[in-house]
């Protein structure tokens, strides 16, 4: 099931935000922050975990994309899955969620920045409506080599038209 996140789900989050690190495909980030930062960095509304056995096997959230108020309905999407819960489609029924807790919340615009090479993650956003708007080349190095992101943005129909 899908609920909103709880401080109480800390430690659950950060393990499965490193899972998704270690992968070396999901960002350019090599180690979870502590937990005042990770709620420091994300908006404090749209935050959902998915529950299953009353455990946390996934999470979701928004993070600001800038300070300005002129921004203030763009926010780019995090969304992270436990390994031993991949390919179960609850990545695809967060992101539906997210998408919904945005738009409610006035968010205009999804952004995402995504590795190439991580198909499973450009489906599920091509799925959900994102486009393709550029190719940032070479823009920075994880593990010593450089890397390309696709950047991915999903318009809303309801706010901002």
């Amino acid at each position: 099931m899908i609920r909103k996140l709880r401080n109480s789900d800390s430690g659950p989050v950060l393990k499965i935000y490193q899972q998704g690190l270690d992968t070396g495909e999901a960002s350019f980030e090599t180690s979870a922050p502590n937990w005042e930062i990770w709620q420091a960095k994300y908006l404090p509304y749209s935050r959902l975990v998915w529950e299953q056995g009353g455990m946390v096997k996934a999470w979701a959230a928004l993070a600001p994309v800038s300070v300005r108020d002129c921004y203030s309905g763009v926010a780019e999407i995090s969304i992270y899955v436990a390994t031993e819960s991949a390919g179960q489609g609850i990545g695809s029924k967060l992101m539906a969620r997210l998408v919904e807790e945005s738009e409610s919340n006035g968010i205009w615009s999804l952004y995402s920045s995504i590795f190439p090479e991580n198909q499973a993650t450009l489906k599920l956003h091509l799925k959900h409506g994102f486009r393709e708007v550029g190719i940032r080349e070479r823009i920075a190095q994880r593990d010593g080599r450089w890397r390309n992101t696709l950047i991915m943005e999903r318009r809303s129909k309801k706010v901002g038209v």
